[in-house]
């Protein structure tokens, strides 16, 4: 019980998820001016603006920086996973949805050749990584709100 009291007071966590939310949020927010739409699904879906990941790694950091100190072992550790989340988010994930789109391209076009017909898959989900903007949104509303909040 002791664990579960300590974790819910945790002003680390509660900053990384506060910044989580806060992005996921405004995915919402923005599709809804975009595209016209309310689409619940961002909320909870990967890609697009501002990167959640991104938000939550730097505010994770930001906040082990703010209170373990800049020199310390926690902030560098923090740091290093949120660079390499970050990467992995603009570079590798992004990379996938690319390739789901060219592959969905191929699967959309099977009626066009005898030897495709027999592809039954559903679309593969492109919006899975973010571009590079996406993923300095993300970072620079993690370390805001950390800063705020902490």
């Amino acid at each position: 019980m002791l664990f579960i009291h300590e974790l819910i007071n945790n002003e680390i966590i509660s900053v990384t998820f506060i910044a989580w939310f806060i992005a996921q949020i405004l995915k919402v927010i923005l599709t809804l001016i975009t595209d016209k739409k309310f689409d619940v699904y961002r909320f909870v879906g990967s890609g697009g603006m501002p990167s959640s990941h991104s938000a939550l790694v730097m505010a994770l950091s930001t906040a082990v920086g703010l209170k373990k100190g800049w020199g310390s072992v926690e902030y560098a550790i923090s740091l290093a996973v949120a660079m390499v989340v970050m990467y992995d988010a603009s570079g590798v994930r992004r990379s996938v949805g690319k390739q789901a789109m060219i592959l969905n391209k191929i699967i959309a076009d099977k009626h066009n050749h005898k030897s495709l017909k027999e592809i039954r898959e559903k679309r593969l989900k492109e919006l899975i990584g973010h571009t590079p903007i996406e993923v300095f949104a993300g970072a620079l509303l993690g370390i805001l709100i950390a800063n705020v909040v902490m």
